[in-house]
């Protein structure tokens, strides 16, 4: 069996492997904390939502790897898109099973309460879908699916907005990361929908970024309003200044104008695509929709 840190003909791939190594890290960093009681008293809790955290970030992550794989002609990136996606799955399924352990592993009363509370069956939905595209990424599924294997793991994109919602629900008043990282995913569907003649320019990303962080700000708005009994005016208002800090919407605005900054150099260094480009055999391996 060939093991993810290798190639078909048995050669070290390093960034495969440093990506798989980092996948562990904020497993094994809340492990630590866990076995050493720097979780306070309801230390099982904390992990649920450490890793239910996780879940969602990788997730976006590995939406983002087509992009920047694009935009910087750095195909060899795609190669890290399964362990990206299957690293999700992972961090979701340990979410599941520590919910699992919190109640006792009382099977009736967990499925009672993913039925009964909606963000709860959301989460359980979005991590079925994970659970179906992580089964279906092999390279066998890939040749038996043929181009129903690119349709169906459109899914992420769904399975995203599930993920992103059950993690609003479950964050509660402080919703400051989930709406960020529902920016992001703004931002990531916007740069899907661009011409591909468009996005290896530079100055249609000052557009992105301007309409991503405004999107950001109105599902700010949108949550505060539905969903809390704070303002949505003051928090709305909030985004018209830094006085107060940084809002979500501005640290979207930040990372789309960083994105922008980036192709722009790319466009003056015209060495950086020839020092990136893979060979052309991985360009067309990694070409594969993930």
């Amino acid at each position: 069996m060939r093991v993810p840190w290798r190639d078909r003909h048995g050669r070290f791939l390093p960034l495969k492997a440093a990506v798989l190594a980092a996948a562990f890290i904020p497993g094994a960093v809340n492990a630590f904390w866990w076995a050493n009681g720097d979780l306070g008293g309801r230390a099982v809790n904390e992990v649920i939502h450490a890793t239910g955290s996780w879940t969602v970030r990788i997730l976006m992550i590995s939406l983002a790897i087509t992009p920047f794989a694009r935009m910087l002609s750095w195909p060899r990136l795609l190669t890290v898109r399964r362990i990206a996606g299957l690293s999700a799955l992972a961090y979701g399924l340990a979410h599941l099973t520590l919910y699992n352990l919190d109640q006792n592993f009382a099977l009736g009363v967990v499925v009672s309460e993913i039925v009964s509370r909606f963000y709860l069956t959301i989460g359980f939905i979005a991590l079925l879908g994970l659970t179906v595209l992580g089964s279906t990424s092999t390279d066998a599924a890939i040749r038996r699916m043929g181009r129903w294997w690119k349709r169906l793991h459109r899914l992420a994109y769904p399975v995203a907005v599930l993920a992103i919602l059950h993690y609003f629900i479950q964050t509660k008043a402080n919703v400051s990361e989930p709406v960020f990282v529902a920016g992001l995913y703004v931002w990531l569907m916007l740069w899907r929908l661009l011409p591909m003649a468009w996005r290896s320019g530079w100055a249609v990303y000052l557009p992105l970024a301007a309409v991503s962080a405004v999107a950001t700000a109105g599902i700010e708005f949108a949550w505060y309003g539905v969903a809390t009994r704070i303002n949505p005016w003051r928090l709305l208002a909030a985004n018209e200044t830094i006085a107060y800090g940084l809002r979500p919407a501005h640290v979207v605005l930040l990372v789309g104008l960083g994105v922008a900054v980036l192709m722009l150099v790319r466009r003056l260094v015209p060495l950086w695509p020839l020092r990136l480009r893979g060979r052309v055999g991985v360009v067309a391996s990694a070409s594969r929709p993930g």
